[in-house]
């Protein structure tokens, strides 16, 4: 399908005006749907990125925005969810070509979300304080929460806009300015957000936005002395290294990175809905959601019935062109992510898995599909049920007790969203306050509100996206303590 978006010029974003990279280089961005080039964006060098940290700490020193009080701030970031909802369809058609992902999905969930994440984090704003002690001292003591400096938000492809607005959300309410990394693949909504922040009168050199490769402008960005906090968010392979490199120069550094989450569905759930849910949890986004359900773990009385829903629902969850309106599953976001797929389905077959459904290649228009795809019988041990694969993939496995659930759940390195389908809701507490994840759903999946903090623990990392959490964050405590001598 022959697109006439308009993705703009392509260039960085810093210091409050567009430019080209030093050098002109320019790399493409891929339509994943047809796997041709639809446009080019500037490639930052490292020189590129020492600019766009020197203009933010410029910015910052100055106290245009970090000199204002949280409500200046606050009403600024009700102005950016204003124009991000102002301007819906374009951003909804940009992160769409862009991820390749369903035009309704980006409606509904991407550019509704960003805008109540600053929405969410301008209304934080307006109670960014801090507190007086009492203390047994001759004195007054208070503590004041201050911004931290200059902040790297350096996010992945698979949810541009959203992960864009949990880092810069927070960052911006407690005062911080910004350089921005988008991810090599989608960087086209992260520019536009550029232009939308600028219009809502986030002044020059607050928020920044270097498009190019992790090995340059993301290296770039994790040594730079100017830097005073690390947001991050992608695989864990590269979180031990950002989380290294944050050690090494004792910057505090948020982390939101793999993840390979077990639904557990009991016999005393509503199957019909469970399955549901389970299906939403590993389609979502074609599985390219770290917070997905890639595996399934059934109670053995209700294992064949649950299999044999599967069996018949999934072969028509609608999958094809992201920019038609019945399109539910799209392409994968590139074609190594594609590839990757495959390999790992590969696997499964040599490692004795039965391919329920699925298990295939779509050949469409030239783009990145895979088809939908469920598998039984692995055991547990096997790599495809312990690592990512970060694709509509599904694995299925029975258990015979609670106790057998809960391990199973738990026996991967991974930690960042678990899920239950019960009717007994002393089980669903009970189940919950075991799995080790950092967000349990509860008869649903991916039931997500910037009031509600989410985050990993084990391989999925550390620190929390969303609630107040997140903006403390963002912030330092100051403590004054005042003579009364």
């Amino acid at each position: 399908m022959t697109t006439t978006i308009d993705t703009g010029p392509g260039q960085l974003f810093i210091g409050g005006r567009w430019r080209e990279a030093t050098g002109g280089a320019r790399r493409e961005v891929v339509d994943p749907s047809t796997g041709k080039p639809v446009t080019t964006v500037a490639e930052a060098s490292a020189a590129d990125v020492d600019d766009a940290v020197r203009a933010a700490r410029r910015a910052f020193d100055a106290g245009e925005w970090s000199g204002l009080s949280g409500r200046e701030r606050g009403r600024v970031l009700h102005r950016v969810a204003q124009l991000i909802r102002g301007n819906a369809e374009e951003l909804a058609a940009l992160e769409s070509l862009d991820v390749g992902k369903p035009i309704n999905l980006c409606k509904a969930v991407d550019i509704a979300n960003a805008a109540n994440d600053y929405e969410y984090f301008a209304s934080l704003a307006f109670t960014l304080d801090g507190a007086t002690r009492d203390t047994p001292l001759n004195a007054l003591a208070y503590t004041r929460r201050e911004p931290l400096g200059v902040v790297a938000a350096i996010t992945p492809f698979n949810f541009p806009l959203i992960l864009a607005g949990s880092k810069l959300g927070p960052a911006l309410a407690a005062g911080n300015t910004v350089v921005h990394k988008p991810a090599d693949e989608t960087p086209l909504s992260a520019l536009y957000m550029a232009r939308l922040l600028a219009e809502a009168g986030v002044p020059d050199g607050v928020v920044n936005v270097v498009t190019g490769s992790g090995p340059v402008a993301g290296e770039a960005l994790l040594a730079h002395r100017g830097i005073d906090k690390i947001a991050f968010t992608g695989s864990t392979a590269v979180g031990r290294h950002v989380a290294a490199a944050a050690g090494q120069a004792l910057k505090p550094v948020t982390m939101e990175l793999g993840g390979n989450a077990a639904h557990i569905v009991f016999e005393d759930a509503d199957l019909e809905q469970a399955v549901g849910a389970v299906i939403k949890g590993f389609v979502f986004n074609t599985g390219q959601f770290c917070m997905g359900g890639p595996r399934l773990l059934v109670a053995r009385p209700v294992y064949s019935t649950v299999l044999g829903i599967l069996a018949e629902a999934v072969p028509g969850v609608p999958v094809g062109d992201p920019r038609d309106e019945a399109t539910v599953v799209g392409p994968m976001a590139g074609e190594r992510h594609l590839r990757k797929v495959e390999e790992y389905v590969g696997l499964a077959r040599k490692e004795g898995g039965r391919i329920v459904c699925g298990g295939e290649r779509l050949d469409l228009n030239g783009g990145f599909y895979y088809r939908p795809t469920v598998i039984a019988d692995l055991p547990n041990d096997s790599r495809v049920v312990q690592e990512e694969i970060f694709g509509p993939v599904l694995t299925v496995q029975p258990f015979d007790s609670e106790e057998e659930a809960v391990a199973l759940a738990n026996s991967t390195p991974y930690g960042l969203a678990s899920g239950v389908q019960t009717g007994n809701l002393a089980r669903a507490h009970r189940i919950a306050a075991r799995l080790q994840a950092g967000i349990v759903w509860v008869n649903d999946w991916a039931l997500l509100d910037p009031a509600v903090p989410f985050g990993g623990v084990k391989n999925s990392g550390f620190g929390r996206e969303y609630g107040p959490e997140a903006l403390a964050a963002y912030t330092k405590v100051k403590s004054v303590v005042v003579s009364l001598d």
